[in-house]
């Protein structure tokens, strides 16, 4: 079986949705409920943005065994430096850089020439990898920008000495069809994409944060960026449990493919994510909700009382689901 890896961003980009602030031993126990999922990298923090923030990816670099400790940083030496000594106590540890490479972001935000950009992003991988055999590339909205110039950031990252390179769609623009395409055309594309794995971060703004995932994993990408509950940045990020389990349960599509996700921790992880966040899961979402193996409807319990697969199409003790599933 050939391993998706899973990225969890639910310590750095699902805590940065508005209300879910978490304190430094809130992270820890987190951290290690991730740990017994089997996750294989957890972003654990943006170290430059906060003193707190710092010493949290700091805590988790030092305690947490098994996983990669990933910690963010702008193409900024001082935000690489943050990184590097967060991460630093970590037996595994990667410094994850971004950089914006859309004309929109180039122009207002950054107001910044693709030149100098370029530049930019090849010397802020070089200066990472100077303290780090680890390093992660992120063309911040990489799904609005322009391909060839896409192609080029990403060669030149890649040549510089990034051995992951992130594709994100950072507003949830992409529809399937199209990022799928994308990640196609990095393959096709890109002279030495085989020296990176190729990862996907997407965001929920238009409800298709998973389906973008999972078609660019049908096209090539081997790496997803993902949180629990799906948290994150406005509308939220690809949810980590809804993509494991669409891998798991369409062997017909996914074939040859796996994680090392223990799913019948996922309900715990969630559980507990809901918990200390304080954002309550949808009784109707997917996977994790309350309603998820619940049947209500007559037929729907004749079937279930018969035969479970007629209406269940995963079992509530693979995702580690506790509770009654006929309501009367």
């Amino acid at each position: 079986m050939e391993r998706i890896i899973i990225f969890d961003t639910t310590l750095r980009d699902g805590e940065q949705a508005p209300g879910a602030s978490l304190n430094q031993k809130e992270k820890l126990e987190i951290a290690q409920a991730l740990v017994h999922l089997g996750v294989d990298i957890i972003e654990a923090g943006f170290p430059v943005s906060s003193k707190g923030d710092f010493e949290a990816v700091k805590a988790i670099s030092g305690s947490v065994r098994g996983p990669v400790i990933c910690g963010l940083a702008r193409a900024i030496k001082k935000d690489i430096d943050a990184a590097y000594q967060a991460t630093l106590p970590s037996r595994k540890p990667r410094i994850h850089v971004f950089l914006a490479t859309s004309k929109i972001h180039m122009q207002y935000k950054l107001k910044k020439a693709e030149d100098e950009i370029l530049r930019l992003a090849i010397e802020s991988v070089r200066y990472a990898r100077r303290y780090c055999p680890d390093i992660e590339f992120s063309p911040e909205d990489a799904s609005r920008s322009e391909r060839d110039f896409l192609f080029r950031v990403v060669e030149e990252v890649i040549a510089a000495g990034a051995n992951t390179v992130n594709i994100p769609d950072t507003v949830g623009y992409t529809q399937p069809r199209e990022y799928g395409s994308l990640i196609a055309s990095i393959k096709n594309n890109v002279p030495n994409i085989n020296k990176a794995t190729i990862s996907v971060h997407c965001h929920n703004d238009l409800g298709l944060a998973v389906a973008n995932s999972l078609e660019a994993i049908t096209n090539g990408a081997r790496q997803v960026e993902c949180t629990i509950n799906g948290i994150g940045e406005r509308a939220g990020n690809a949810s980590m449990e809804e993509i494991v389990m669409a891998i798991k349960t369409r062997k017909d599509i996914f074939r040859g493919l796996d994680s090392r996700i223990n799913t019948t921790q996922i309900c715990k992880v969630s559980r507990l994510v809901s918990k200390l966040t304080g954002f309550s899961v949808s009784p109707n979402k997917a996977i994790v909700g309350g309603n998820a193996f619940r049947h209500e409807s007559g037929i729907h319990q004749d079937g279930v009382l018969k035969e479970r697969s007629t209406y269940e199409i995963i079992r509530p003790q693979d995702v580690g689901f506790v509770g009654t599933g006929i309501v009367l």
